[in-house]
């Protein structure tokens, strides 16, 4: 593990959040100590919000993430402060999802990457947004 001491956020006592815009600059990664075998990382993170960006309304949703990893994994406290920063911010689904998934794949260059959106029904219409780079 030669890079867990360059971890800021994990393991600090008071936890900082930022909600009023995206920020990709909170995302942390650590060494794949694994570079050799081809494995997949499933992340599920059920509490998305963000905001419609006409209405102001909120929007909810679950993201998944599925990735294979080359070098590097993403700290998942970093992720969710992360994906916390969504918040207070106007995008619509697609947006959010391919803003992601080019965050995460700048971040981590991974040799596969995957983000959906599921986003709970609006107006009756529900929205699942998918983005996909690289080789599954």
């Amino acid at each position: 593990m030669s890079n867990i001491k360059n971890l800021k956020t994990l393991g600090e006592q008071k936890t900082y959040y930022k909600y009023d815009e995206p920020d990709s600059s909170l995302l942390e990664t650590f060494d794949n100590e694994h570079p050799d075998l081809d494995y997949t990382v499933e992340i599920n993170a059920p509490e998305f919000t963000s905001l419609c960006p006409k209405t102001g309304q909120p929007d909810y949703a679950t993201i998944f993430i599925e990735y294979k990893p080359n070098k590097l994994c993403v700290e998942s406290k970093s992720l969710k402060l992360y994906l916390g920063s969504y918040r207070m911010h106007g995008e619509f689904h697609e947006d959010c999802v391919c803003r992601m998934l080019k965050d995460l794949r700048m971040l981590m260059s991974p040799k596969y990457i995957k983000v959906i959106g599921k986003f709970m029904p609006r107006g009756g219409i529900t929205f699942c947004p998918i983005a996909e780079w690289g080789n599954k």
